[in-house]
């Protein structure tokens, strides 16, 4: 189980039963409340009470003036946890997470290994930061295999320049391929970074908005994280394989 699945579900049970006339631990809900309150993505998701009582009498005096019986109780904390609950399991339901964490980890740079858990942690509370860390996260990906080849780049370069230039490199260019099927996919590669970079420009944090600006939902940042990490673990994988390759 997820350990912050199992410390909030444990927090969210012992509030239940408090509300309901039980004696708990107060040292146990101090310890809880702090792992929830400590952790950032967290922030917009934790109910009011936990972050506003800051122990068990605090939250005894709120919740039995809040309301008179133990069903109403129970049905007010569970539907207060519920948003942070949600995001915990949809924690779960990202396999690929990893994948990209472990290709990540093996570039050696930790400024790398930051940007891809901020784009984890922001993609469902701040989905703009999460779009313009994705595109970060690419920037991050190409210019340190560019430096692994000894190839020069800006450093504030145009992103769409900076993966020509990576693909190229590394020989996945639509433009060093014949054969249809191949042209085809890395070209949809490209078309990813271009889009993310738009993408970016258009709904991310990195730029002012005027008075009505669009805002994106959780599912626009999530897009955009998958792509750039699946693009990321592809990046890397192909110029582990061409270190292999005698020259």
């Amino acid at each position: 189980m997820n350990v912050y699945k199992e410390q909030v579900e444990t927090l969210q049970n012992l509030m239940v039963a408090r509300a309901t006339g039980n004696d708990e631990n107060d040292a146990d809900y101090v310890r809880l409340r702090q792992v929830v309150l400590s952790e950032k993505r967290f922030d917009s998701l934790a109910p009011g009470f936990v972050r506003t009582c800051r122990s068990l009498p605090q939250f005894w005096q709120f919740i039995k003036s809040k309301y008179a019986t133990y069903a109403e109780r129970r049905e007010y904390i569970w539907s207060e946890f519920r948003p942070l609950l949600d995001l915990i399991e949809s924690d779960q339901n990202h396999p690929a997470d990893s994948l990209v964490s472990g290709a990540v980890k093996k570039m050696n740079s930790a400024y790398a290994q930051a940007v891809w858990s901020k784009a984890l942690d922001r993609r469902a509370a701040d989905p703009e930061g999460a779009i313009t860390v994705a595109r970060t996260l690419l920037e991050s990906v190409c210019k340190q295999i560019l430096d692994d080849c000894n190839v020069a780049h800006d450093d504030n370069p145009d992103m769409n320049k900076l993966y020509r230039l990576t693909a190229e490199e590394l020989r996945i260019a639509p433009s060093q391929h014949t054969e249809q099927v191949f042209k085809q996919i890395l070209g949809g590669c490209t078309a990813v970074v271009e889009g993310l970079a738009a993408l970016r420009n258009r709904l991310g944090d990195a730029h002012g908005k005027g008075k009505v600006g669009v805002r994106p939902a959780a599912r626009h940042a999530e897009l955009a994280v998958n792509l750039s990490g699946a693009l990321a673990i592809y990046l890397l994988a192909t110029h582990e394989a061409r270190k292999d390759v005698p020259t």
